[in-house]
């Protein structure tokens, strides 16, 4: 324990759960509402609550999940640096993963179709998936490496990234009562349904 302590307080675990969690509730409630009109007509409104909720505990889940591997990878930071700058390295490390998966999600729901010049710029090397890969690396790895190097070398930088989590972390905390509602609805639905199978 003393350790762990050495790496982060409570108040540090909780601000990197927070900014963890945001862009995960943020997609699903993106992607819940997005077919709440369409389930609504398909079945009916209460369905659709069903659908966001279970998409807001997912989220959830997820979120607890990320949280753990970031906090456990931020063991492999130097104890020579303080916590603020590991929560700050971690979590623009999950920001920009996040906002990655995102965008490709999103090219896959639009059926997004690259242009002729970029297709005819890879199918040109020869071994066009491999240049595809690079490249996707190559662009993931820069947005990376130059937040980690900015907040690293300045302590300014750093204050604007810690500054931004706090910000973010008061619209993550209405998010969380927003999960407390999703377990609410869950549990009565699920109620519902044992009750009427029963019946």
């Amino acid at each position: 324990m003393a350790i762990f302590k050495k790496y982060y307080s409570r108040q540090g675990l909780w601000t990197l759960f927070l900014i963890c969690a945001l862009p995960l509730h943020l997609w699903a409630l993106f992607l819940s509402l997005r077919d709440f009109d369409w389930i609504t007509a398909r079945t009916n409104s209460w369905d659709a609550v069903g659908v966001v909720s279970y998409g807001l505990l997912f989220a959830f889940l997820e979120s607890l999940a990320i949280f753990a591997l970031a906090a456990l990878l931020g063991f492999l930071i130097s104890n020579k640096w303080i916590e603020n700058k590991r929560v700050a390295l971690m979590g623009t490390f999950v920001i920009v993963l996040s906002f990655w998966s995102i965008l490709n999600q999103t090219y896959f729901l639009r059926a997004v179709t690259p242009s002729g010049q970029i297709l005819s710029l890879f199918a040109g090397t020869g071994r066009p998936l491999i240049a595809l890969y690079i490249t996707a690396l190559f662009l993931i790895g820069l947005t990376v490496i130059l937040p980690t190097y900015f907040i690293l070398r300045s302590e300014k930088v750093e204050k604007i990234v810690l500054d931004g989590f706090e910000r973010f972390s008061l619209l993550m905390t209405l998010y969380l009562f927003f999960d407390f509602i999703a377990l609410v609805i869950v549990l009565v639905r699920n109620f519902e349904v044992h009750y009427e199978s029963l019946n």
